[in-house]
């Protein structure tokens, strides 16, 4: 099936692969995870974050995907935010709770052994962004609003987003957006480096479709140890990341990929990996 039919059969309402607020489609390596919730803007209720961890483990399972693209329903809205139905309900220990839960999400997000693109289709918000943070790449379509407006509603981003922001854009520019909860558009967005490149919305998933499939027809063990060492690194000193790295290199260089990779290019033929 193509992305195309994908998205039409998900606006005519049919579920895939047993979940109820996400659509998860396979095609040529590749997983589309969309979180669905249009009337909502794809608002994340506990039960979406829920399915979320399930879809993950199901994709992170499957070793004929290589790649995962991750995107809303619609055209309004990537993540809108949190739920605030159930934000407006919690007492202290529900909240720390909640903001734990939403870290524990983003951190598996984060620390995914395939390749994630967030393909930003709207709104951004909140717990929405935060998402699209611990994503490895972003690329936003050009109607895409991002902010962290939390602190309009008398709380905090609670999912890594202050931790995460300011590495990603800096400190000054990080307090900016999240003491003023203002909203950018996608051109600031990549001007400031908070997501990678910005497509009109009809290119947004052909785009990311492309950026993933130049990902997967590379070695995936090398693709899942280059993502290792250069995550780890990166919260790490820089002599503890040159460490990780020669570790993992030395991994890498007992697989057969490594073998065949080095053979086709000796051969000058295009290499057949395994994952192995």
């Amino acid at each position: 099936m193509s992305f195309q039919s994908f998205l039409k059969l998900t606006e005519e309402g049919v579920l895939f692969m047993g979940y109820q607020f996400l659509r998860l489609e396979k095609e040529d390596q590749i997983a589309l995870l969309e979180i669905h919730r249009p009337e909502k803007l794809n608002a994340l209720n506990y039960e979406t974050i829920s399915e979320l961890f399930e879809a993950l483990e199901e994709i992170r399972a499957d070793s004929s995907l290589r790649a995962l693209i991750l995107t809303g329903a619609g055209d309004k809205a990537f993540v809108a935010g949190a739920d605030i139905q159930e934000l407006a309900k919690l007492t202290p220990l529900e909240g720390k709770k909640l903001s734990q839960r939403g870290q524990k999400l983003t951190r598996e997000i984060e620390n995914f052994p395939k390749p994630v693109i967030a393909a930003i289709n709207g709104y951004a918000l909140g717990g929405g962004l935060e998402i699209a943070l611990a994503c490895h790449i972003r690329i936003a379509s050009q109607k895409a609003k991002l902010a962290l407006p939390e602190v309009t509603l008398g709380i905090i981003p609670g999912y890594g987003g202050t931790q995460r922001l300011p590495k990603l854009i800096g400190l000054g520019r990080a307090l900016e957006m999240i003491l003023s909860g203002k909203m950018i558009s996608a051109e600031e967005a990549l001007q400031i480096g908070l997501v990678n490149q910005v497509t009109s919305p009809e290119e947004l998933l052909p785009k990311a479709k492309e950026l993933a499939q130049s990902m997967v027809k590379n070695a995936p063990l090398a693709l899942q140890f280059a993502l290792e060492a250069t995550l780890r690194g990166y919260e790490a000193t820089f002599e503890e990341g040159l460490a990780i790295e020669s570790d993992l290199f030395g991994l890498v260089c007992a697989t057969e990929d490594m073998k065949e990779g080095t053979k086709a290019f000796l051969e000058k033929r295009e290499a057949k990996f395994q994952g192995r």
